[in-house]
């Protein structure tokens, strides 16, 4: 089918992108305008600038289309204007799924995220049942997928034939930003991380999720959720393996939540009072890494055939791709 793709110039969006190509179908990608498409060099897809929020663009876009991949989101754990987050990340996905049903398209896959997922006690994995329970802790990313995602149901309850993908913590080759979740391994390897501390998230692999993507736009089913997940792995085991893999020393020095907390409550006065730049280690997204945020995606694998990459393969794509690019030593 003929699909359109936002945000295909993105970490994710353009392995999607790829893997759409692959499987046969034929791709037209939305793209910010101005921003860049270098993620996209050497593929055969169709290109058209215009704003997220844009009707007439996005219908202009639609034209044609069987298929609706809406990945274009803000993954930022810390913005000194979170409203730009809150438009592109709500409005955006309110506008895309508004225009698709004008547009009459038939398959819709909108990308939410495990952060739009709740987390249960004691690092139990969650599923696609459990319900967002992070308001306390809540950063504008997270609050904002949650919404986000509520928006997409509300449009699939309506009879828009919508499906709902929810990735885990991804890495991968592209990841040109970085993403927050780049960083995590950028900065490990130019051995800037002195300490760990508690919990943990669930890695995967951004063909992996790319994989899910399409399979969810092909034969996923219409209103459901499913998490795009990987390897459930706690701080402290992730940053040993890649330290492995990456030939730089692990963090040796555990600390307890109760400090990385108020490391990030330092960081972001320091940030506020005096650098005026993206803090060091933004407080709420402290307290949600410091909770074992594991996941079950057994859906996935049974109704969407998801494959999962070996964990040290994942991560050393990420580590020869990082260096080759310039981003760590």
């Amino acid at each position: 089918m003929k699909v359109l793709v936002t945000g295909a110039a993105g970490f994710v969006g353009s392995a999607v992108t790829r893997r759409l190509l692959a499987k046969g179908h034929s791709v037209r990608a939305y793209l910010e305008p101005g921003a860049s498409d270098a993620n996209l060099e050497g593929i055969d897809v169709e290109r058209m600038e215009g704003d997220i929020c844009d009707a007439g663009a996005l219908g202009r876009a639609m034209a044609g289309c069987e298929g609706l991949l809406h990945l274009a989101a803000i993954y930022q754990v810390w913005m000194k204007d979170p409203s730009v987050m809150w438009r592109v990340n709500i409005e955006g996905t309110t506008a895309v799924l508004l225009a698709a049903n004008r547009a009459g398209i038939g398959r819709i896959v909108h990308t939410s995220s495990i952060a739009g997922v709740g987390v249960r006690p004691g690092g139990e994995p969650s599923d696609e049942t459990d319900v967002f329970n992070h308001f306390k802790i809540a950063n504008d990313y997270l609050l904002t997928k949650w919404a986000s995602e509520r928006v997409a149901v509300r449009f699939a309850e309506a009879g828009s034939p919508v499906v709902v993908v929810n990735p885990g913590f991804v890495f991968g080759e592209r990841d040109r930003g970085p993403t927050p979740t780049g960083r995590i391994l950028v900065t490990l390897m130019k051995r800037k991380i002195p300490f760990v501390g508690p919990g943990g998230y669930n890695v995967v692999d951004v063909e992996d999720v790319a994989a899910g993507h399409v399979a969810a736009l092909e034969r996923g089913r219409v209103g459901e959720r499913y998490i795009l997940g990987g390897h459930n792995v706690t701080h402290e085991e992730f940053f040993a393996r890649a330290a492995i893999v990456a030939g730089v020393p692990r963090p040796g020095r555990k600390v307890p939540s109760w400090m990385i907390e108020g490391l990030g409550l330092v960081s972001e006065v320091i940030s506020d009072r005096v650098t005026h730049s993206h803090p060091l280690a933004p407080h709420k997204a402290m307290q949600y890494g410091s909770i074992k945020a594991f996941f079950d995606s057994s859906k996935a694998r049974r109704e969407l055939e998801m494959p999962q990459t070996p964990l040290e393969a994942t991560i050393e794509k990420s580590v020869r791709w990082f260096r080759e690019n310039g981003y760590a030593p």
